[in-house]
């Protein structure tokens, strides 16, 4: 039997008199309407039901569909739309969900917008399907050929691998499913790269076997076909959790080679000089020096340089190497900050330092996504041994957006076994993948970011839920006890539902074979180099997290209180009850699947549209709720609402430590902060006192998409460089950049305009 969730499905229509006349078909061609096919369907349903034909039920559901009707031409898809609400209103809801069942097969047999949906896609047309993802092009043929894919396996999955309640909850705007396009691959989402293992021991692409580097360029291109192998792999971002640990033997090893050229050169003893412990690699003039002395500073000169030109063909490699069929460039992030050797602080600084460059003409990279690691005694204050970096590091996010920074020493990214006198000390901690997500605990090992990512995650509609919370208080008088205790059984209903839905996708991951991913099962999955490749990749799976995330939270808050969490104490007592009960539903589920389910915080991007344009369709137009065209993200202050930045950290905080699989706080700048970036220092730690898990400054940079030149005035018209008037602006989307904006969809283009500075 469905739950009573499935019987709120109301369409929020005006009666009216005109009849039904006319009928849109699925391909294009109008026809008479026929009530007979209505009757006929409802029969079929109620005979598949145990309790059989009820006498004038169907006549009632046409009397239902007269009156919600209000033009006299509509779609079948919409009569049957409607025809399901009726049935959900009556007393026989084994009808209703025989009537969904038989929907979902016909279905099957066929796909009904797939011509139209190929046609926009082969005519480049602007619009959701094609502006699904910002960073990946639809208009070029292997882009094309991609979205032809995707759309195809969309239509699959929804039909053939979900269950019929799942796939009613994610159609009409309950929950969401992410990826399904790559549900039918089995692939998982994401993982953090164990570089260090791939570095030391080589690895095997395609027919190319890659040997340990001899040097740091080695290094870092060997990274990149890390990434870029793994990206065709698996459906989401690829991280690396400590670049600055994993790069440092490499500085070392070409400081080496130049020693020793230089040496040779010299006359010098080698065997001596190499003995000379290095404390840091500065660059330095060699007038004045003579000797060994000179000799040495030469050695690191070169070096440094050397660790430059590498970190910089890192970043342009990481821009421009193609995956997925040739289409995107890699969603990838670089976790750094706490490694204190000069090898590794030599790595950090010049990748700081090209960055900060920029690529090609002095644009700002789009990949990968930096992610510093704060942590009070490493970096964060004068006299720890990484300070300077940390001020660099703020100084280059405030002219190119990245590093973003993650928060070591909050409660819920801490280790007990970590200690700075540990060298290997990146092994505990915290890692982030670019957007958000994040991979930390684990009941099935050790907790650790490394060599594990996320299978899959599901998000929920809060809103939704709110909506038919006020629906039902306005029809049945419920008090606010009542009220509350109607959204709450909701919500537990879609956790559920949600938790039984990624167990159904985890088991069918869990199939895949070890071969079906010859890069991540061998080198990067915690115990995937154990599996012969014949063997499904099940033993190792339960190392993967199953991600519970929702959308919305600020409307939800002001629908059934009248204000959001950013403007009432009460409202945000009540925000953090409903993620609080939200956590607590996910270690429940942990707990009876032994899996490690986790909350997080939605980045949603096409979705962010999708679930306001469905509850429009669903609760008609609720003033200040679904009229703008996105929702808020997961639990974040409305992006419309004036607040300061230091208020806004201190609501958002709390959020961090109970969505645990992944969270970002954001701070909107205005187009100055270049200016000052001794103020984004401020932030930061003031973040870090709040306990902040992740952390990142917003601001806007106008580019010219003529010449690439970029300046900090948001509102120029003419380029400084070429004089052109193509502009447009850099900005964060959900947590990665985009290089214009032109290619977002509607709903982010209205959320950007919505922005407002944080002071």
């Amino acid at each position: 039997m469905f739950h009573t969730y499935f019987l709120r499905e109301n369409v929020t229509i005006l009666p009216t008199t005109i009849k039904i006349l006319e009928v849109i078909k699925r391909d294009k061609y109008i026809v008479p309407f026929c009530p007979e096919k209505i009757i006929q369907a409802v029969e079929k349903a109620q005979q598949a039901t145990e309790q059989g034909v009820t006498a004038n039920l169907a006549e009632q559901v046409l009397e239902g569909l007269n009156r919600k009707i209000k033009k006299s031409q509509i779609s079948v898809e919409k009569i049957q739309d409607l025809v399901e609400i009726e049935l959900m209103k009556s007393d026989r809801t084994d009808v209703a969900k025989a009537y969904i069942l038989y929907r979902e097969e016909r279905t099957k047999a066929r796909n009904a917008k797939s011509f139209d949906t190929m046609a926009s896609i082969i005519r480049a047309e602007s619009n959701d399907i094609t502006k699904e993802n910002a960073n990946m092009s639809a208009e070029t043929p292997s882009g094309m050929m991609m979205k032809f894919a995707s759309e195809t396996t969309k239509a699959y999955s929804l039909t053939e691998l979900l269950k019929p309640e799942h796939h009613f909850l994610h159609r009409t705007g309950a929950i969401h499913i992410h990826d399904l396009d790559y549900y039918p691959t089995r692939s998982l989402t994401c993982v953090q790269h164990p570089l260090d293992k791939i570095l030391e021991n080589g690895m095997e692409v395609n027919h190319a076997a890659l040997r340990r580097p001899n040097g740091i360029h080695g290094a870092a291109v060997m990274a990149c076909i890390s990434l870029e192998t793994a990206q065709n792999e698996m459906h989401g971002g690829q991280a690396i959790p400590a670049f600055d640990f994993y790069m440092a033997p490499f500085v070392k090893v070409t400081y080496e080679k130049e020693l020793k050229k230089a040496c040779e050169f010299s006359g010098s003893d080698f065997d001596k000089l190499i003995a000379v412990p290095i404390s840091m690699y500065k660059e330095k003039d060699l007038d004045g020096l003579a000797g060994n002395e000179r000799v040495i500073q030469h050695a690191l000169n070169r070096t440094i340089n050397t660790v430059y030109q590498a970190m910089e063909g890192f970043i342009h490699n990481m821009n421009s190497i193609h995956s997925r069929g040739g289409n995107q460039v890699v969603f990838s992030s670089i976790n750094y900050g706490t490694d204190t050797s000069p090898e590794g602080r030599c790595v950090m600084e010049q990748l700081l330092l090209s960055t900060e460059r920029g690529v090609g003409n002095g644009q700002t990279a789009i990949f990968p996504i930096q992610i510093f690691k704060i942590k009070d005694g490493v970096n964060l204050k004068k006299g720890d041994a990484n300070y300077d970096l940390f001020q660099l590091a703020c100084r280059v996010t405030a002219k190119r957006f990245f590093p973003n920074f993650i928060n070591l020493d909050a409660p819920f990214n801490q280790h007990e076994k970590w200690t700075i006198e540990d060298p290997s000390c990146y092994r505990y901690e915290a890692a982030t993948m670019g957007c958000r997500t994040r991979v930390f605990e684990n009941i099935h090992g050790e907790k650790t970011s490394i060599g594990r990512g996320n299978a899959s995650f599901t998000s929920i509609n809060l809103v939704r839920i709110a909506l038919e919370t006020l629906e039902e208080v306005e029809k049945e008088g419920l008090s606010e006890n009542e009220k509350w205790a109607r959204f709450y059984g909701k919500l537990e209903y879609l956790v559920e539902e949600v938790g039984e839905q990624l167990k159904i996708r985890y088991d069918f991951q869990t199939q895949a074979l070890a071969k079906q991913f010859p890069t991540v099962m061998k080198y990067l999955w915690r115990g995937g180099s154990e599996l012969k490749p014949e063997v499904p990749i099940k033993k190792v799976m339960n190392q993967s997290t199953l991600g519970i995330g929702f959308i919305g939270l600020a409307e939800c808050l002001l629908a059934l209180m009248g204000k959001h969490h950013g403007e009432s104490d009460k409202a945000q007592t009540k925000g953090l009850e409903i993620v609080t009960f939200m956590r607590d539903k996910c270690t429940e589920l942990k707990e009876r699947h032994q899996l490690n389910y986790s909350l997080l915080a939605t980045p949603a991007e096409s979705l962010c549209k999708r679930f306001p344009k469905l509850d429009r369709v669903r609760f008609g137009k609720v003033a200040g709720i679904n009229t703008r065209e996105y929702y808020t993200n997961s639990n974040h202050i409305p992006v419309w609402y004036h607040i300061s930045a230091v208020k806004k950290m201190t609501i958002e905080a709390p959020y961090h430590a109970l969505t645990l699989g992944g969270h970002i706080a954001y701070i909107e700048l205005d187009g100055k902060a270049s200016e000052n970036w001794q103020a984004l220092e401020k932030m930061v730690l003031m973040a870090h006192h709040l306990d902040i898990g992740y952390f990142s400054l917003n601001h806007t940079i106008c580019r010219c998409l003529d010449c690439g030149h970029e300046t900090s005035d948001a509102d120029a018209t003419e380029c400084e460089g070429c004089h052109s008037d193509h502009l447009d602006v850099i900005q964060r989307i959900t947590g990665y950049l985009v290089g214009t904006t032109g290619k977002w969809n509607e709903g982010k283009k209205a959320e950007l305009r919505d922005r407002v500075i944080h002071s």
